[in-house]
């Protein structure tokens, strides 16, 4: 008995300006397009799959992407050059009040170059969810893409498996710091260490127990009338929280190509997994499931400008 047939990709052209895409739409249309009784339909997709989360219209909450500058690359490119500001030895930890006393001023720009890696996930679909076109879209708009979202911050967070991604905990150059007990002397401090060596604090990374304190007791609204935008994610421990100048430290590399497959009864396929080493996959054996990639690479300019501080225990 032959295999069952496997779709050849499909690909959708770039959506017009002010159009918002919805990728499981156009998921939907490939796989009414695809020969009967295909195993596997693919489509490849002109987006970032993790910038088409719809709520993201209506929610004032960032992921660790929105945090960095953005830099287009050629779809198919495996790697990029940039421009990185290591420190010296002797390059001092605290500012003078002259241009020959600040850190900056011993910076040293060299060319280097970051490459690109896939961020993935493989979500199973219940049965029959296949058979209800408008159910299938919506969820793999709503369910598989955010998946996708906490996949790409522990990424960007922790770095990819195979290397190409840093991971911006992990970047050499980062400062580290022990909190001082109360949270809101906490945050002033470490802004002001992130400026130290030139930077403006413009982002802070945090777990949504700090977040929710910061909320809660008005710190937020503070925050966000200074310009520094808070990003929430379960991805960084609960005792830590990020501070950096994060549109100068570093820059994501966008090729804006990704890719969406579905497979009929669990075929693998070429195996699950992502760039960070995870899974990114669930359910039993024999269920239909979506995988969902996109491309992204992380040019990290000046990683003295990230100031990772422990809290210590629940924010006060």
């Amino acid at each position: 008995m032959s295999a069952p047939a496997v779709a050849p990709a499909a690909a959708v052209p770039p959506p017009l300006q002010g159009e918002v895409p919805s990728p499981g739409r156009e998921l939907v249309r490939a796989l009414a397009e695809a020969p009967d009784g295909s195993a596997e339909v693919a489509l490849d997709l002109p987006v970032t799959l993790t910038t088409t989360f719809p709520f993201f219209a209506t929610r004032p909450r960032y992921t660790v992407r929105h945090l960095l500058g953005t830099r287009p690359v050629e779809d198919g490119a495996d790697r990029a050059t940039y421009v990185i500001e290591p420190v010296r030895a002797d390059t001092p930890a605290e500012s003078g009040t002259s241009y020959d006393a600040s850190p900056e001023a011993a910076f040293e720009p060299v060319l280097a170059e970051a490459r690109l890696t896939d961020v993935r996930v493989t979500v199973p679909l219940p049965a029959g969810l296949v058979e209800r076109p408008d159910l299938l879209a919506a969820h793999i708009d709503r369910r598989v893409v955010v998946r996708l979202c906490t996949a790409e911050n522990e990424m960007l967070l922790h770095g990819s498996a195979d290397g190409a991604v840093p991971g911006l905990l992990k970047a050499r150059g980062l400062r580290t710091a022990r909190g001082r007990g109360r949270i809101a002397d906490d945050v002033a401090w470490a802004a002001a260490m992130v400026e130290e060596t030139g930077g403006s604090c413009d982002g802070i990374v945090v777990h949504p127990d700090v977040y929710w304190a910061l909320a809660l007791d008005g710190r937020l609204a503070h925050l966000n009338a200074a310009g520094v935008r808070v990003s929430r994610t379960r991805m960084i421990a609960r005792h830590q929280a990020l501070f950096a100048d994060f549109r100068a430290v570093a820059t994501l590399l966008d090729p804006a190509s990704s890719r969406l497959v579905l497979r009929r009864g669990g075929s693998n396929g070429n195996g699950n997994g992502n760039g960070n080493g995870s899974s990114g996959s669930s359910g039993s054996r024999g269920a239909d499931v979506v995988e969902a990639s996109c491309r992204v690479g992380l040019a990290v300019h000046l990683p003295q400008h990230l100031v990772l501080v422990d809290l210590g225990e629940a924010p006060q």
